[in-house]
């Protein structure tokens, strides 16, 4: 491992990272951030979410007034402090290759600690440098990874600024991303008889049998280049010896497009009624929309920014769609514009998650050349 001092945002990230904060459970990296702000003679307000989203903090919201009146976009940066949950010890280190990754096998957390560590040692910079601005505003969120919960729960008329960026898009810096899907969940739960699996089968109706029918009958994975589905979580039966009486699974179904979203999830309802009808079997089932999608246009105005601040750190924008959601979702159904840009991490969610030092750092650069593109 190499022994070279790290730059400011890498010594940032690998201490954020070290401290675990998989969604709800967030207090510990809450408190860092409030304490870093703070050192920094800036204010943070911490909302009241946490008690209504199930986390152990709200929304931490601070802002840095303009330093001119003249015009310019304002513009806010948000970040979620939740990681999913990892399987053991967060221990982040530095390769001979600049790659910050976890010694343990389990994930680092660059998602999205690397955006939050960006974010802070910009706003350090943009301070101890007095660089001019027109306004910026930061939101750290809780529980994101469940369903984008903490933004959900956080007031978005407190927010002078109306244009945003996430950086939460594991992907090389450069990519800026025109959409996100709209996504739903569906969960199902067959319900048919118990039986002595060896004195009585004939007696009994498996639901496991009606669901694995269901299930071999969906359309999954990437359906078009707007459209996935999957199977993630299925439970069912009691006992090896027991014909099982009951079988849930959760599906997950995404698409660019609202009218072949609700078009998928009808097929996928009437195949599980199928499948259920075929076994003697009954099936319930719950469709709930998690977040809406969005598309930007090139000439949008976040957009504008994002290729002006990459051109001058000489980026190339490379235009793309995503198939993840972010908070960006949920700022953009309210009424503004967040866009979200790619920033280097990889593997996310996984124990090969990793993130070069040079991207934390060129990802630095890259926010302050959009507080500066957006000034002028």
């Amino acid at each position: 491992m190499r022994a070279v001092p790290l730059p400011n945002v890498a010594e940032l990230f690998v201490e954020l990272a070290a401290m675990p904060s998989p969604s709800g459970q967030e207090r510990a990296v809450a408190d860092a951030v409030t304490h870093y702000l703070r050192d920094l003679a800036l204010d943070v307000d911490e909302d009241g979410a946490g008690a209504r989203v199930g986390s152990t903090m709200g929304n931490l919201y601070t802002r840095i007034e303009a330093t001119e009146q003249n015009g310019g976009t304002p513009i806010f940066l948000c970040a979620h402090l939740d990681t999913v949950p990892p399987d053991g010890p967060i221990q982040p280190v530095v390769d001979d290759e600049g790659m910050i990754r976890n010694a343990r096998p389990t994930i680092l957390g660059a998602d999205n600690k690397s955006a939050v560590a960006v974010m802070l040692d910009a706003v350090r910079r943009i301070l101890a440098e007095g660089r001019p601005h027109a306004g910026i505003e930061l939101v750290f969120t809780p529980k994101e990874e469940t369903g984008l919960e903490g933004a959900e729960a956080f007031d978005e008329t407190r927010l002078v600024s109306r244009v945003g960026y996430v950086f939460d898009q594991a992907s090389p810096i450069g990519d800026v991303i025109l959409g996100a899907p709209h996504q739903a969940s569906i969960e199902a739960i067959f319900r048919g008889k118990a039986a002595h699996a060896g004195m009585a089968p004939e007696e009994g109706r498996s639901a496991i049998a009606a669901a694995a029918r269901a299930i071999a009958d969906l359309r999954l994975g990437r359906l078009d280049d707007i459209t996935t589905a999957s199977v993630g979580l299925i439970h069912g039966g009691t006992a090896k010896n027991v014909v099982p009486e009951l079988c849930s699974f959760d599906c997950d179904v995404r698409s660019h497009d609202h009218d072949a979203l609700t078009d998928l999830i009808r097929e996928m309802l009437e195949t599980m009624t199928f499948a259920a009808s075929l076994s003697d079997c009954d099936v319930e089932t719950r469709v709930e929309e998690h977040f809406t999608g969005y598309r930007f246009r090139q000439s949008d105005t976040p957009v504008r920014i994002a290729v002006e601040a990459l051109g001058r750190v000489g980026r190339e924008p490379n235009f793309m769609l995503s198939g993840g959601g972010a908070d960006a979702n949920v700022f953009n159904e309210r009424g503004l514009e967040c866009l979200n840009l790619g920033n280097g991490m990889a593997a996310i969610h996984s124990s090969d998650e990793h993130i070069a030092v040079a991207d934390l750092d060129a990802m630095v650069d890259v926010t302050l050349a959009l507080v500066d593109a957006a000034r002028e």
